[in-house]
């Protein structure tokens, strides 16, 4: 599947990936997509879902727990959110949680959310490098 950007260049996404789109043009949306697709290939990467206030991609193994995998990434940021507002913290970058086989990475990009889900063995500083780039 290819996405293009108001620049005219196009960014090519997993074939597997579900993309909901209502319009309005977002290129940190189209960068973050192509960053994530990168880091999907990433050994220990489960998937991930990166959402704005108008477009979703969702690209996860294991197509049966998607539901779960969105429940849980947004509660994680509701959470991390209601957390930081009550012991004052201004600049949250990112929040990890780690499960007895999993981990998930959540962070806020502009108005883009993003949760990448991997193996608890998974390095997850590189993969928070390699978003912010």
């Amino acid at each position: 599947m290819k996405q293009k950007t108001s620049a005219g260049l196009e960014t090519l996404l997993p074939d597997s990936a579900p993309v909901i789109s209502l319009g309005d043009d977002n290129s940190v949306f189209t960068n973050l997509a192509a960053s994530l697709a990168e880091i999907r290939k990433l050994k220990g990467v489960i998937g991930y879902i990166l959402r704005s206030n108008t477009s979703a991609i969702i690209d996860l193994t294991g197509q049966e727990k998607i539901i779960e995998y969105a429940v849980l990434s947004s509660q994680i940021s509701e959470s991390s959110i209601e957390m930081a507002i009550q012991f004052n913290m201004t600049d949250l970058e990112s929040v990890l949680v780690e499960g007895k086989s999993v981990k998930v990475l959540c962070m806020s990009v502009s108005v883009n959310r993003i949760s990448v889900f991997m193996e608890k063995t998974a390095t997850h500083t590189g993969i928070i490098q390699r978003i912010l780039l």
